[in-house]
């Protein structure tokens, strides 16, 4: 996975296809893959995450602890 991060984007991509984006706005960022609007290290992990869920599923302890994290922000 590689993410490209910009002032304003962030886009996670793997084997080539985006699986990801984030926009920063003025209430934060808002990633395609979280239902709220994060601070710029929590869209990092929300990216990071969409690449987890699809490289070990969601069964991953992984996958549950950042989903758990980024719930609490």
């Amino acid at each position: 996975m590689s993410l490209v991060i910009t002032e304003d984007t962030m886009t996670a991509v793997l084997d080539g296809e985006v699986i990801a984006t984030g926009t920063r706005t003025d209430s934060g960022w808002h990633v395609t893959t979280w239902p709220r609007p994060l601070d710029r290290n929590a869209a990092i992990t929300a990216l990071s995450l969409a690449e987890r869920v699809i490289t070990h599923g969601e069964d991953d302890p992984c996958v549950r602890a950042w989903r758990k994290e980024l719930a609490r922000g």
